[in-house]
This record gives C-alpha cells, structure tokens and sequence, in this order.
C-alpha cells in the first residue's frame, strides 16, 4: 500500500511540474477560425495553433525572427501574419497544417495584416507608404493607409489614404468597419482619454462615405460584426478597464457590456461564423458564446527553447546615451539598458552596471572621477552615482573596484541628471514636466521650471543645458496652449523669471551653449519646410545668437582683422612670467545684452 502511494505521489509530482512547465503565460494576438475549432496565437515570438476546446497546442512557425498578428483566411487554411525576417514587419502567409511562409510585401516600413478578402485572394493590411495628396492631413509621415496585396504575391493597391485599422469586411464586400487612428499614442495605454483616442467607423465602399458609430471620449476598438451586421462587437473603456462590448449600426446610442473583466484589459477580439468570440485577458485565451460566460482555453505547449538561455551579444549597435570624459580617453555608454565604459584607445571595455533594471541618461562628472546616471529601481525612477574606489586606476574601464550610490531616491521619477559644471549640483527631471536642481552639500533641491513651461509626451523628452558659469539653463519652452516649441533662458538659482529668447513662433530647440556661454546653437524650421499647422513633416536648420554685441562684432570680423585683434590683446594683457600670479577661474561670468538680442 505504501509502495502505492509512494509512486502515486511520484506521478502526481511530475505531472505537476510537466503541467507548471508546459502550461504557459502571456499568450498573444490570440484568433479564432472561421469554423470555430481552432485558435491560432502568438507566444514567444512564433504562432502556435490549437483546438478552441483547449489542448497541446502545435507551433506554425519556429524563426529567430518575431511572428505576430495572425489572421485566418474566410476558407480557415491559410493565415496571414507579420514578421520581422527581413529587418521590419512584413506580410507573410503560412498554411494552417503547417508549411513554408511565404512573404508578400517587400516595403521598407512596417506592415500589419488585418483581414482577408471575401473570395481569400488578397490580404488587406496597414502601413506608412504614400500619403495621398487630397487628403486634408497631408503629409503625414506617421499616420498609416489601408492597402491590399494579391496572396500570391504581385502589386499592392491601396484602399484608402487615410489610417483604418482592425478593419472587417462585410459578407457582400461593400462595407468596411474599422477603428481609426487619428494621431500617435502608444497603443497599449490605459485609460487614455483625449482627443486622439480611436473610434469606430463604417465605409460604405459604394457610396464612399464614412459613418462614426462610437463616441466614447475614451478608447474603441476592434470592431466584429454580428447579427447579420447590423450589429457589431468591440473593445471598449467604457466600463473602465477594455471589456467587450456590443452596440447596433444603425441605433449608436446605447452600447451593451458583454464582458465584466475589472483588474486587466480584454485584448485580441475575433469571432467565429457562429458567433463564439475569443480574446485574450491577463496572458490567456479565453472563448465565449452566445449568453454564455467566458471560459478559459486551457493550453499547453511541450517546444524546447529556439537558443541557449545565456548567450554573448557582440555590440554591433544600438548603444545609446553616449558620453565622453573630460580627459577624452573615455566613453561611456548605454546598451541593453546598462551601463559601459569604452577606452577611446585600445578598445577595452568595462561593465558598470548589471542589473535587472534599465539605467540611462549616463554622463562624467566634471572632474571625471564619477559617473551619473538614472535607473528603475524600486519600481521608480532614481539617480544613482558610481565612483572608482581605487586612486592609482585613473580610468572606469580598468577600475576593479567600483562603489554605486543613490543621490535622489523616492517614490517620483527621476531622471535625465545633468552634474552643474563645477559638479556640485545636479540637474533633472522629475515626474516629467518639473526641472529641479539638487545641491550634493545641503542634499536640497529647488524648483526651477514647472509644467507651466514644460510639455512632456513621453519619458525622457526634455531637454536642457547648463551655461558654462552654472547660473543660467537653456531649454526646450514649451508655451501653453502653443504647439510649437522655443528655447528658453532661466536662472539657475530658482528665483528668475522664464525668458523666450527666439520667440520665432516656429519649432525652436536644442539650443547649445558655445564660445564660453558667450552664444548658442540651436536648430528651427523657421526657414525650412514646415507646416504651419504641425501636422506634417518639418526641415530644420542651424543657427546661431550671440549674447552680446561684442562677442557678435567680434564674429563679424574677417579673418585678418580677427588676427589683428588677438595680437592687440596678447600685448595688452602680456605680463611678467617671472611673477608668482594667483590661479583665477578662467569661466567667465554669463552676461546678456537684451537689447536687440533676436537679431544678433
């Protein structure tokens, strides 16, 4: 009986570990056949397919590249996929037993299947190619169009000039819904309201026009068809985090929520011809019928790993965040969100950070002695230094000893650190829109610029640069209720007033301190190709401003006359080399002449 027991106990054991092994998470772009026996998803890159009814489920594809987006053909063999096998996102088709892939579009952007056909002898899809002149948002050089591709390869045509997204076909091919796309935004955003968030439409393909069903201020997506189209299906945040929700064609008035999911978003909505809907929620898949109650698809996948789980990446690109050392001999940098240091000679390379975490935004200290640099620490954004231990290893890419150290660390955003150019204070921003400085002596930090003048629209947008005698910072303005940009001059000490000093009205930025604070370099489209509206693509050029009037005359002067002058002053200024003179800071005070400082 023991002995039973104990091999009872043995099998349950591995079955267990077999089932936790083998029972994966985070399933993807999860899609239903036609027919409703077979769902096809996206994991680890590969598109794996099983029965809806749960199972082992089969891979269709096994590439290093990644695989996603599946979309089944009207007669349920064939699926259209994107895949990255030639650089960027093309459109590829695989049968559904399994097979060579076969790819359609040769463009250099990015393109993103959605939907087959009615007779299964194209593939219509999404992607930046040609913008149509006629249409009211040209040029738009971010906004997709909607096009068409033979299956067996050939010309592509496009269906609209204008972005349509998830779209679906109506059973006669006369009507398309879609979800729009009416600027960018990142498409995995929660509880995103604004007045680029997507909505629903219809086009009557015959008539040529175009009907908006949702007008949720917030998001609407993935638009199904049901109830002999009058009706459709759709992903929605109405109800607070995406559910699935239903709403007729015609009577756009009131919508019905079908799903009650509250802590994670409804992804990847698809139907069968029958009505069973799958989408995926929390990492899985889930079915569901007609008033019937979501159910799990139990799936598990038995595939060894397509590489080792550790290997060497050669850094061939990608690095970011370059920084150069005081002296020259050094360059540190970001790759694959750590921290290295590169000699210029030599090409030795030393590992800072290693890290679950990102770091970036790395930079030298004056002195060169120490490095600066934000990381995600603590599920919050911190500035952290790392400072060599050992006085006889003069360079961090031989340093041994290495000793990191918090600076700003609390429950905000901190990033972007900037050390002031005697290397007491340190610059940065937190939470996105503030600019504060921190003083390494008195561990305080004050404010310097807020989100009356600051715009952000992602992490790590902001721009901003010390002048040479840290009392004065340059930056990219942002103007209330103005889309384009200026740069900006503040006091570093907290207590000045904000000045917009190129107040041009076009797209001013990146300014950059140059002859000892004395002028700047910054670049505009003022004269270049631009759109009055910012609503398309823009062509900047350099140019410069000078400070004072003597440093812009001093400019002006020919290459002799320049000449002439350094030899007055290297006579006036001639002293006795035999004297002891004490050492004075050769960074001159910051000085602004204001008037008439926008045509110099």
């Amino acid at each position: 009986m023991k002995r039973v027991l104990f091999i009872f106990l043995l099998v349950a054991v591995g079955y267990l570990n077999t089932y936790a092994q083998s029972s994966p998470s985070w399933l993807r772009y999860s899609t239903i056949s036609p027919d409703g026996k077979t769902i096809v998803f996206t994991y680890k890159g590969d598109l794996y397919k099983v029965p809806a009814t749960g199972g082992s489920a089969m891979p269709l594809t096994f590439h290093e590249a990644h695989d996603f987006m599946p979309v089944f053909s009207n007669d349920g063999k064939t699926i259209a996929f994107a895949s990255d096998r030639f650089g960027n996102f093309d459109i590829f088709t695989i049968p559904l037993d399994g097979g060579q892939a076969k790819r359609l579009t040769y463009h250099s952007v990015n393109e993103y299947p959605y939907e087959f056909s009615n007779d299964d002898k194209s593939v219509l899809f999404g992607g930046v190619r040609m913008d149509v002149a006629s249409n009211r948002t040209f040029p738009t050089g971010s906004q997709p169009e909607l096009y068409k591709v033979p299956i067996v390869g050939g010309k592509v045509t496009q269906l609209l000039g204008m972005p349509a997204e998830e779209v679906k076909l109506s059973k006669d091919g006369l009507k398309l819904i879609y979800q729009d796309k009416k600027g960018g935004e990142n498409v995995w955003r929660k509880h995103h309201t604004s007045a680029i968030a997507r909505d629903i439409w219809v086009w009557d393909m015959q008539a040529n026009t175009h009907k908006k069903i949702t007008s949720f201020n917030g998001e609407d997506r993935t638009p199904i068809f049901t109830d002999n189209e009058k009706a459709m299906y759709y992903l929605s945040e109405e109800s607070g985090s995406f559910n699935i929700h239903k709403i007729a064609l015609e009577n756009t008035a009131q919508s019905q929520q079908i799903t009650t999911f509250k802590k994670h978003p409804v992804r990847f909505l698809s139907s069968s011809n029958d009505g069973v809907l799958c989408f995926g929620y929390d990492g899985d898949i889930y079915t569901l019928k007609a008033n019937g109650k979501p159910e799990k698809v139990a799936i598990t996948i038995a595939v060894d790993n397509k590489s080792n789980n550790d290997k060497v990446v050669p850094v061939t690109g990608g690095a970011r965040d370059m920084a150069v050392s005081p002296n020259g001999k050094e360059v540190a940098f970001i790759f694959r969100g750590e921290v290295f240091v590169n000699s210029v000679e030599g090409g030795i390379t030393k590992r800072i950070t290693n890290t679950p975490e990102q770091e970036r935004n790395v930079s030298f200290s004056p002195d060169g002695k120490t490095l600066l640099y934000a990381s995600e620490r603590d599920n919050a954004w911190e500035i952290l230094e790392t400072k060599k231990l050992k006085d006889d290893e003069p360079y961090f890419y031989v340093a041994t000893l290495l000793n990191e150290t918090p600076i700003i660390s609390n429950e905000k955003e901190n990033y972007q650190p900037s050390y002031s150019p005697d290397g007491k204070e340190i610059a940065f921003i937190e939470n996105r829109m503030t600019l504060k400085i921190y003083n390494k002596a008195s561990k305080q930090t004050r404010t310097i610029l807020t989100d009356n003048e600051l715009f952000s629209m992602r992490d790590n947008d902001q721009y901003f640069q010390w002048s040479p005698d840290g009392k004065w910072m340059l930056f990219d303005y942002s103007l209330p209720g103005i889309a384009s940009g200026e740069v900006g001059l503040v006091a570093t000490n907290g207590k000045g007033k904000v000045t917009n000093i190129t107040e041009s009205g076009f797209g001013d930025d990146r300014a950059k301190w140059i002859m000892g604070g004395k002028a700047m370099i910054w670049q505009s489209n003022r004269d270049g190709l631009k759109s009055v509206a910012q609503s398309g693509n823009r062509q900047t050029d350099i140019y410069a401003m000078f400070f004072t009037q003597d440093a812009f005359d001093k400019f002006k002067l020919s290459k002799e006359d320049a000449s002439l002058l350094k030899e007055m002053d290297d006579i006036k200024n001639k002293v006795d080399t035999t004297k002891k003179v004490p050492k004075k800071d050769t960074i001159s005070n910051v000085t602004f002449d204001w008037e008439g400082l926008t045509q110099r």
